[in-house]
């Protein structure tokens, strides 16, 4: 859809996603796994989140970002896989300019968010391991809370200042985007404008976002294994790679499905392939996420289970008091 203007060019008011749509005979299939995918994304963050609210006792910085995370991933998740799923219903793939740039938006704040989540967890668990005696001091309520919030701040600074430049340029057509969102490289590549200012900035707010985080988290971890070697037990050893194992496995997919997709050059093959990358870090791991974390974590699984006997309880002593 197109609006005409004097100087004889014409200025794109919808954009369409051609995401899956190459695969016709796939989409009653698509439409089925990516449902099944957001069901338990939804679920397994939510499920993490109530259930560190519900237990006094994981009242602590380490799932207290975790419980953050959880949620972040919910919000992150919902800026895409809903529109994926409508478009497989009503075969419709158009998005409004504004449309775009708002899903645009929130995508990068979240995805920023989500990369200095991840260093901020890394560092939780260097205090833990390497400086365990110090743990309670320095992991104080204040420092967590400040930490969360430059996370999100961040993200949200970053990602306006890209959605502003990449908004302002001119896309004249065709706007097709051969990708299943509004991403910078596949929008910029629309545009009939000079890009190379705005891919400047787009770089730079990039890698701030990435990079930073990117080496904290590597730097953490580097402390954290050579701590871990030093400890005379092996079962002292596994015991301190336990508590960061879980978290170094979910930070390696994210940061090398991001490096893989913004890094690898644009050929035609590479931006098929980046489509597959870029199903890992949005869709993918925020569904994995919940199991990664839960499934080895003993304490959480208890607190699982004594959430969900408590709630049964309850539903009990309302069907009884109900029928009394």
């Amino acid at each position: 859809m197109a609006e005409t203007h004097w100087y004889n060019q014409t200025r794109v008011m919808e954009f369409v996603l051609i995401g899956f749509k190459t695969l016709p005979e796939q989409q009653h299939l698509l439409l089925g796994v990516f449902f099944t995918i957001y069901l338990v994304t939804m679920a397994g963050n939510i499920l993490i989140a109530s259930v560190v609210l519900a237990n006094p006792h994981l009242h602590r910085p380490m799932y207290f970002f975790l419980a953050n995370l959880s949620f972040l991933e919910t919000c992150y998740t919902s800026t895409v896989l809903p529109r994926i799923l409508a478009s497989f219903i009503n075969d419709y793939h158009g998005i409004s300019f504004n449309g775009c740039f708002i899903q645009f938006y929130f995508f990068a704040f979240l995805a920023a968010a989500e990369s200095y989540l991840f260093s901020v967890m890394s560092y939780d668990r260097y205090v833990a391991v390497c400086k365990p005696l110090y743990y309670v001091t320095l992991m104080n309520s204040k420092l967590c809370v400040q930490l969360l919030i430059a996370s999100w701040m961040i993200g949200i600074i970053a990602s306006a200042f890209t959605t502003f430049f990449a908004s302002q340029l001119n896309y004249c057509g065709p706007n097709e985007i051969d990708h299943f969102f509004c991403d910078y490289a596949p929008l910029l590549m629309l545009s009939c404008s000079d890009t190379q200012q705005t891919e400047t900035v787009m770089t730079v707010l990039g890698s701030a976002c990435t990079l930073p985080p990117l080496l904290f988290t590597l730097a953490s971890y580097v402390c954290i294994i050579i701590t871990i070697l030093r400890i005379p037990s092996n079962s002292g050893r596994g015991k301190a790679f336990s508590t960061c194992s879980s978290h170094l496995l979910v930070v390696s997919v994210f940061y090398g499905s991001l490096i893989i997709v913004y890094i690898s050059p644009k050929t035609k093959e590479m931006r098929d392939l980046n489509k597959v990358f870029s199903v890992f870090y949005t869709i993918l791991t925020p569904m994995i996420n919940p199991f990664i974390y839960t499934l080895r974590n003993r304490e959480f699984k208890e607190a699982v289970r004594k959430t969900m006997a408590k709630c049964l309880s309850s539903s009990r002593i309302h069907e009884t008091n109900a029928k009394q």
